[in-house]
This record gives C-alpha cells, sequence and structure tokens, in this order.
C-alpha cells in the first residue's frame, strides 16, 4: 500500500465509510504505539499499596488526649493537684532511694512513709494509662517508620508508569508530618499530664494511594494489551486510520459528492452495455442456428484443391460427393475414384490436410471460436520430398497464426524425422543460432530404462551429420585418433561428392613447401581412416595435428570456399591473414 498511491486513497474511502473506532489525538496515538510495537514487550508488575491503617489507629487514639495524673486519696495529692506538678513529682521519685533519709526535693529530713505516701499517688491507673501510652508510641513508630520505607523503595523502583516526581514530593510531606507526631508523643510520655492532638494524615495518604492507584491502572492496562497483542495492533492500527480519515474528513466527503454524478453515469453505461450484450447473445444464438443448417462440404474442398494446385501437386484431387453435398471424394486428374488407389504416403497426406483445415473451423457450430492448442506428432510417415515440402509450409503457416493470436494459442511440433525437424523449425528470424526466439523453445525425448524424460535446450539442438562433423573440428578438446577420419569425410563430402574436386587438382592449387603439405594431408587422412592404429597415437602428436589442422583451413582458402569455413567454423574473413579468391571457374560450385 505505500507503493500505491491507488491502493492507499481506496483504503481511505473505505475507513471513511465504516470505520467506527474512537478517536485519540496524536500523542495518545504515539505513546500507545510505542507500547504496542516494542519488540522487547514484557508484563509490568503492580504496585503493592503500603498499609497506613496502623497510623490512623495511632493518631486517633483517645490516650494522647487524656491528662494522666495521680490519685486524689493520699494526703499529699491535693497539694500535688494545687500545684499541677504531678510530672515533676513522678520525675523525682526515682531520686528517693537514693537520697533517704534525706527529701530529693527539699532536701529536709522526711517521714519515714512520705515515700509510700507519694508513690501510692501514682497508683495502677496511672501505670495502665503510661503502658498504654507507651504502646501507642511503640506502634506508631512501627508503622510509620514501614510506610515511609515502602514509599521511599517505590520511588527509587523501575515502575514504568509510576507519576515518581509526584510521588516523592507526597512521601516527603509524609515524613515531615508523620515525625512530627512523634515529637508530640515523645513530648507526651515525657509530661503524661500534658494533652496533645495529633495531625490526622488520612487526606495525605488517601492522594498517595490514588497516585499509586493510578499507576496499577495503566500497569493492568498494558498487561491486558500484551495478554492480547495481536489483537491490540489490529485495534491501533484501526484507531490510526480512525485518525488519518479524521484529517481528511473535509477532502473525503467533497470527493464522495462528487463521485455520485460519476456513479449515475457509469450506471447507464453498465445498464446500455448489458443491453448490447443480450442483444449480441440473440445474435450469436441466431447464428448458430444458420450454421446448423449448412451440410456443404463446398468450401473446404474448394480451399483443398486450390491450396494443392498452388503447390503443383498432381497425385489427387478432392470433389464433391454428387447429391450428398456433406461428403467429399478423392479422384485422380483424369476424373477416376482414387479411394482404392490411394499409397499409404497420400492416406497420410489426406489426413493432414483435412486436419489443417480442422485447425481454423470446427467440427461443430458450437466450437468455431474456440481457443485451440494444435499438436502435430511425427506427420510425414511414408511421405515423399514434394508432399513433405507443403506439409512443411502449412505447418510454417500454423505457427504464423500462432504468432498472430488469432485462436490458436500454442503449438506442439514432435518428429523423428531430422530433415523434416530442420525444414519446419528453420526461422530467418532467428539471427543469433545459440540463442531461441522468445515464441518458440526446443526439447528431446529420450528414453532411457523404460523411462522417457524430456530435455529442454537453449538452441536448435537437431543437427545434420555434416555440421557434427565440424563440431568435433571446432572442439579444441577433439579425439587425435579420430581427428583424421573427420577431416577425410568433411573434404569428401566437399569437395569430391559435393564440388566434384579430387585431392590430385586441389594439390594443383598449391606451390612449393605447401604442395607437398597438401599431399601430406590427404595421404595421413585416407592413412587414419582406413588403416589400423597401431602405432598412431605415437605419431599423431597435437603438434602434428594442428600442422594438419591448419593446411585443411587453407585448402579451403586456396580453392575459393574461405567463407563456407568460416560459417561452419564459426569466425571471420579478418581472423585469416591469407584469403585469396581463385579466378572466376577454377573453384568448385559447391550450394
Amino acid at each position: 500500500m505505500r507503493n500505491s498511491v491507488v491502493n492507499f486513497c481506496e483504503r481511505m474511502l473505505s475507513e471513511h465509510a465504516k470505520n467506527a473506532s474512537p478517536l485519540h489525538d496524536l500523542d495518545a496515538l504515539k505513546a500507545k504505539a510505542a507500547a504496542v510495537f516494542d519488540e522487547e514487550l514484557s508484563q509490568e508488575p503492580l504496585i503493592a499499596l503500603p498499609s497506613y491503617a496502623d497510623i490512623i489507629a495511632a493518631e486517633n487514639a483517645t490516650i494522647t488526649q487524656k491528662k494522666i495524673i495521680g490519685t486524689g486519696d493520699v494526703d499529699v495529692a491535693a497539694l500535688i493537684d494545687k500545684l499541677a506538678n504531678s510530672d515533676w513529682v513522678k520525675s523525682g521519685i526515682g531520686y528517693l532511694e537514693r537520697s533517704k533519709p534525706q527529701c530529693p526535693f527539699c532536701q529536709q529530713e522526711m517521714d519515714a512513709d512520705l515515700s509510700l505516701r507519694i508513690a501510692g499517688y501514682f497508683n495502677e491507673t496511672y501505670e495502665r494509662d503510661i503502658a498504654q501510652l507507651d504502646l501507642v508510641s511503640l506502634n506508631y513508630g512501627g508503622a510509620a517508620d514501614t510506610y515511609l520505607s515502602a514509599l521511599d523503595a517505590l520511588c527509587e523502583g523501575p515502575s514504568r508508569y509510576l507519576d515518581k516526581d509526584a510521588v516523592r514530593s507526597l512521601a516527603d510531606r509524609a515524613h515531615a508530618r508523620l515525625q512530627m507526631n512523634r515529637q508530640s508523643l515523645a513530648r507526651k510520655r515525657a509530661e503524661p499530664s500534658t494533652v496533645i492532638t495529633l495531625e490526622d494524615n488520612s487526606a495525605l495518604f488517601g492522594e498517595i494511594e490514588i497516585a499509586l492507584a493510578e499507576a496499577n491502572t495503566k500497569a493492568e492496562a498494558h498487561n491486558a494489551m500484551i495478554a492480547d497483542h495481536a489483537n491490540q495492533k489490529q485495534i491501533l492500527t484501526s484507531e490510526i486510520w480512525k485518525f488519518m480519515v479524521e484529517e481528511s474528513k473535509g477532502l473525503l466527503d467533497a470527493y464522495e459528492a462528487s463521485t455520485t454524478a460519476y456513479d449515475r453515469a457509469v450506471n447507464a453505461l453498465n445498464a446500455s452495455i448489458q443491453e448490447r450484450t443480450n442483444l449480441m447473445d440473440q445474435a450469436d444464438q441466431a447464428l448458430r442456428e444458420l450454421e446448423r443448417g449448412i451440410t456443404s462440404v463446398e468450401p473446404t474442398v474448394s480451399e483443398i484443391n486450390a491450396l494443392l494446385q498452388s503447390f503443383g501437386f498432381r497425385g489427387f484431387r478432392l470433389a464433391t460427393a454428387g447429391d450428398r453435398k456433406n461428403l467429399y471424394e478423392i479422384h485422380r486428374l483424369d476424373g477416376s475414384d482414387a479411394a482404392r488407389t490411394l499409397s499409404e504416403g497420400e492416406k497420410t497426406f489426406i489426413a493432414f490436410l483435412y486436419f489443417y483445415h480442422l485447425i481454423r473451423g470446427s467440427q461443430s457450430s458450437s466450437g468455431i471460436t474456440e481457443d485451440r492448442i494444435i499438436v502435430f506428432d511425427d506427420p510425414v510417415s511414408s511421405l515423399d520430398s514434394d508432399v513433405l515440402f507443403i506439409v512443411s509450409s502449412l505447418i510454417k503457416r500454423v505457427f504464423d497464426l500462432c504468432r498472430s493470436g488469432q485462436l490458436i494459442k500454442q503449438v506442439f511440433f514432435l518428429t523423428h524425422n531430422i530433415y523434416f525437424h530442420k525444414e519446419v523449425s528453420f526461422n530467418p528470424r532467428r539471427t543469433d543460432p545459440a540463442r531461441c526466439l522468445n515464441e518458440e523453445s526446443f526439447w528431446i525425448v529420450r528414453k532411457r530404462d523404460d523411462v522417457s524424460a524430456i530435455e529442454n535446450h537453449p538452441t536448435n539442438p537437431i543437427k545434420t551429420s555434416y555440421e557434427l562433423l565440424w563440431n568435433e573440428v571446432k572442439d579444441e578438446n577433439r579425439s587425435r585418433m579420430t581427428i583424421q577420419n573427420t577431416l577425410r569425410r568433411i573434404l569428401e563430402n566437399y569437395f569430391k561428392i559435393l564440388g566434384n574436386l579430387d585431392k590430385d587438382d586441389i594439390c594443383e592449387r598449391f606451390d612449393g613447401r605447401d604442395k607437398i603439405i597438401c599431399n601430406s594431408l590427404f595421404s595421413w587422412v585416407n592413412d587414419g581412416s582406413h588403416n589400423a592404429h597401431d602405432d598412431l597415437y605415437l605419431s599423431a602428436d597435437q603438434g602434428v595435428v594442428e600442422s594438419y589442422l591448419d593446411v585443411f583451413r587453407r585448402i579451403f582458402e586456396q580453392t575459393g570456399h574461405n567463407a563456407h569455413y568460416q560459417m561452419m567454423m564459426g569466425t571471420t574473413a579478418s581472423e585469416f591473414a591469407n584469403d585469396e579468391a581463385l579466378p572466376p571457374g577454377e573453384a568448385p560450385q559447391v550450394a
């Protein structure tokens, strides 16, 4: 979609029509994308909310607001209450045992039972209140330390969603306020008769709990997203499209409004096309009805006879079978019936002609316009050279029909006849012999161990025996044991059989040492071709082979057939320094 403007526009129109996702701003989408598409996603641990219930309970304890004093049942109680110095007296009791018999307060001799009367002032109720105050102070200090330590750990921890700056500020406030309350409790313990009021921190603890709960809410959403990661990606993608659609809403609305008129025009055109398609179907049906009424084969007979006449074929001709216009007969040129005298090759030829015309028609009216694939499977069995030429020409016409794309989509041609294959496969447009045209391919079917295998070739693999001899000459890895026979067969075929020029005529075109080498070549060739090879391996070394191959080339130069040598070797005239043409009439004329 990134590489196609059309696909992107179509997607935008589709999302505009059906996207019902909630709309988010760009920053929210970026934040969500950073989490959803994070390659190292992991579960986020939830924050354990520290408890502050013990702190609140201690801050609300009634013992802090109670005056802790002794009993009024002893005779010293009136004076202590009058002076309101019970805390001072309680602190001095501890010195009585060490200052006896003097009073630790006035240092006068005191009655023996004074300490008993003073101790009696601080009875069990007093001690119980003091014990309760000590317990409240101890619980408050422990709960405060635990709570503050938990807050400090959270501020230093790795939580992704905790607003640590805000929580740090709240934690600092909690440290200060709890420390003030601890100081008040210490003062109350030193002066039990003093009434104190501890600060109520429940509102502050509530703020801290809300901040921690918000972090947990975000962490839970993060964990839920991981558990449903694939679906979350789809949801986010849909939300992004929703954002882009909303950004382009005005443009999309204008586009949809402008396309309404075009849609009406297209619908009208489609209705008109459908109407004409129905008329065409009716016409095709009428045409098929008319074709069913045609029973004559006269057009096919006329075309085949014209075809045979154009090629100069005089073996037979076709005619309609009397009053049976849907059949045809085969006649000789004198008008006699040729049905009983047809040779095997002529029967094959007639079958081919019928097939050739069937290619462009059909045996039924319903198949005239159908596409087709044509297969020719060795159609030249028992054919003479004249008929073979006609068949090859007609097959080439079928190739031309295939190239034009008229009904024929592909043609397969199979044959065992090498000459016929080269005739049919020849194409003057194939200028590079090492490559096939884009429209063709060559295959060889081989059977090994009763299993047929098809081999593809990049060029035409079928060669004449004469071409194969030249291929051996061109091969740098040629066999020194067989090169003699190869050279002899080339010279005999080209100069003696086709050119009617023997070796003596050829050797006469050389002078001096070159003439000796030419005679030696023909002698060596015939020796290597017709004699045993007992000692040949030692004498036919690479240097000897190269010398005679050079003379072999110069034979073509001296006889004026250097062009043929170049063509068969695949070389150019510029590669040879000695390329002298003989006077006209002295070289054998070889086609």
